[in-house]
């Protein structure tokens, strides 16, 4: 049960940091004090994806025994999030490529698990 904690609160925690900037990556104008203004209004939400984020590697690390581990696994989380995030908000669909280098990826885990 720590491990779906731990899965949830790196997904939201990672779903809000990445949505954020993507959000303002499309939507506000590249000058300084829109940026600024911007990245001040929401200091709340990326605190909290930030206590999110350390409370889910923590959760998984307790899970796993093993932080390399559970930080590599963490890292696989964004990357599919941000591929979701991409096609969300930017409406980037994932290619060959794309599906490719996430298969990369996973092998990389079940690597990394093997004894």
């Amino acid at each position: 049960m720590l491990l779906v904690y731990a899965v949830a609160l790196l997904l939201g925690g990672l779903f809000a940091v990445n949505a954020v900037f993507a959000y303002q990556s499309k939507h506000i104008d590249p000058v300084f004090w829109a940026t600024i203004w911007y990245q001040f209004k929401l200091l709340p939400v990326i605190f909290a994806a930030n206590v999110m984020i350390g409370f889910g590697v923590k959760f998984m690390y307790k899970g796993f025994g093993n932080l390399t581990f559970a930080l590599t696994l963490s890292k696989g989380i964004e990357i599919l999030v941000c591929v979701i995030i991409g096609m969300m908000f930017l409406r980037e669909m994932p290619n060959w490529k794309t599906i490719a280098g996430l298969a990369v990826v996973v092998l990389g885990f079940w690597i990394t698990k093997l004894k």
